[in-house]
C-alpha cells in the first residue's frame, strides 16, 4: 500500500510501493495504469503473481484491492497486503495471516470492503520516532539519511518473503522471516 503521487513516492508511508516495485522491476514487468489501480503481473517458478499499487490513496485501498481480487478471482488467503508499521523497529517485518487495523487506515478500508480481517499481510517497521501528534507528518515524511542507506537491504528483504509467501506458503514463511531482525535464509 501507498499514495500516489511524486510527493508521496520516497515517504515511509510508501513502503508498499517500494516493495512492489522492487519486485516488478526484478521480474522485468511495468506497470500499467489500470482500474483503480497500477496493475503488473509476471510469473515465478510456474506461479502467477499480480501486483498492484491502488490509486485510490491510502485510506480507500479497499476498493483496489476488492477489485482485483474479484476480477482475477483470486481468494483472499492468496493475497498479500504489504503496509508500514510504527510500532516495529525499521525494517523488519511482522507477517500474519489475519490482524486489526492496528490503526492503519488503508488495512481499515480493505478490512470493510472484504468483510474479514482475515487475510495476510507483510508490516515493514518504520518505527514511531516521532513527537506525540506528530504521526501523520512522520509517516509522510522521507526516510533519513542512515535509514535510506539501510533501505536497499531491507527492501530487498521483504521482496524475497513476498516469493517465499507466493512459493512455500504463509506458514513456512513466517516461521523465517518474523525472527528477530529478519535475516534472509
Amino acid at each position: 500500500m501507498g499514495n500516489i503521487g511524486d510527493e508521496y513516492a520516497n515517504t515511509r508511508h510508501n513502503i508498499g510501493f517500494k516493495i512492489v516495485e522492487a519486485l516488478a522491476d526484478e521480474a522485468g514487468a511495468s506497470f500499467v495504469s489500470d482500474r483503480l489501480a497500477f496493475h503488473t503481473s509476471f510469473r515465478l517458478k510456474g506461479k502467477s503473481i499480480h501486483l498492484i499499487k491502488p490509486a485510490t490513496y491510502m485510506n480507500l485501498s479497499g476498493k483496489a484491492v476488492k477489485y482485483w481480487l474479484d476480477k482475477l478471482e483470486i481468494p483472499k488467503e492468496q493475497l498479500l497486503v504489504i503496509v508500514d508499521d510504527i510500532a516495529i523497529p525499521f525494517g523488519n517485518l511482522r507477517i500474519r495471516a489475519r490482524g486489526s487495523d492496528g490503526g492503519h487506515n488503508g488495512l481499515t478500508s480493505i478490512q470493510e470492503l472484504l468483510g474479514t480481517t482475515e487475510y495476510p499481510r507483510i508490516r515493514f517497521g518504520v518505527e514511531g520516532n516521532f513527537p506525540k501528534g506528530h504521526q501523520v507528518k512522520y509517516v509522510l515524511g522521507e526516510w533519513n539519511p542512515e535509514e535510506k542507506k539501510q533501505l536497499p537491504d531491507k527492501i530487498s528483504t521483504a521482496c524475497e518473503a513476498v516469493k517465499s509467501f507466493a512459493l512455500i506458503g504463509l506458514e513456512r514463511t513466517m516461521n523465517i522471516y518474523n525472527k528477530s531482525g529478519n535475516r534472509k535464509p
